[in-house]
């Protein structure tokens, strides 16, 4: 049998939401092992003079416990 956690995690690229997604895992996994999947929460945009300057994501990771 297997049991899952989840954790709520938030990260931020200049480049685009599917960056800061791949920036958030990549992160996750220096201090979590055995993730599995994650679901995308929110996404939100930083606007400064009219432009899109970082992508926020909020992610909540699933990873199995040993």
């Amino acid at each position: 049998m297997s049991v899952a956690k989840i954790i709520e995690i938030s990260a931020e690229s200049s480049e685009n939401f599917e960056d800061a997604i791949r920036q958030g895992i990549q992160r996750a996994s220096d201090s979590v092992e055995n993730i599995k999947g994650a679901w995308v929460k929110e996404q939100q945009v930083i606007v400064d003079g009219g432009n899109i300057v970082r992508y926020r994501v909020d992610l909540k990771v699933t990873f199995v416990i040993k």
